[in-house]
């Protein structure tokens, strides 16, 4: 299968200005989404942005930038769906096709080498038409202060090591989405058809938003080990 990993990287960050090439492990941000997928045979890397600068960097690593994005899809408010439609269809244009889409959120730069051919691994191996990235969830759950509300059993505290395995709860973590193309094309979303779920660990799967998760984040980059898949 041959596949395009799209990497959006908006300019006008607001809650950490210049985000996407803030430094982190000695990377911009955006060098580790662009390095998960380069190099590998079926994926072309490309960065969508609306800022030259983001542009140049992400150039610089080797992620493809043909085009800059157009202002209307790089506000507050935009969805992340139609920069990728505006993606395949750039590069439709232009006559390559795809059979599948990846997004790699730059937000998301901690990924063991070879997450990404694992995830496409486990994406065709189930014959999937979409996967989307996750990590096992460890924790209870509680919903509205002004009427309590517990989202397990409380009464029987159930001991972790005791839930069974199709009873554990993942969270999705924003790290790794595929989509087979024409799913992509006719739900207009990154989830359709048959699921399947690609476990990453708990520390692949923090998502930078403020500085405390940068600073988080670097930690964790530097002090844990990247082994492969």
């Amino acid at each position: 299968m041959k596949y395009l990993a799209i990497i959006p990287a908006r300019g006008g960050s607001k809650g950490v200005p210049g985000k996407n090439i803030r430094e982190i492990a000695s990377k911009p941000l955006i060098a580790w989404s662009v390095e998960a997928a380069l190099g590998i045979d079926s994926v072309t890397v490309v960065v969508s942005t609306d800022s030259r600068e983001i542009a140049a960097v992400a150039t610089d690593y080797g992620a493809e930038v043909p085009f800059i994005r157009p202002p209307e899809l790089a506000t507050d408010v935009m969805g992340t769906e139609p920069v990728m439609l505006h993606a395949l269809n750039y590069y439709a244009a232009m006559g390559r096709q795809f059979d599948a889409v990846i997004l790699l959120q730059p937000t998301s730069p901690f990924r063991k080498p070879g997450a990404v051919v694992a995830a496409i691994n486990v994406f065709e191996t189930e014959r999937a038409d979409s996967l989307l990235s996750v990590c096992e969830n460890h924790h209870f759950f509680w919903r509205n202060p002004v009427m309590p509300d517990a989202l397990y059993d409380f009464r029987n505290r159930p001991r972790r090591q005791d839930i069974r395995p199709e009873d554990r709860w993942y969270r999705e973590t924003g790290s790794i989405y595929i989509t087979k193309t024409d799913i992509f094309r006719g739900e207009r979303n990154r989830l359709g058809g048959k699921i399947a779920m690609f476990v990453m660990t708990e520390e692949e799967s923090w998502e930078i938003d403020t500085l405390a998760d940068f600073q988080i984040v670097s930690a964790l980059m530097s002090g844990v080990g990247l082994n492969d898949y």
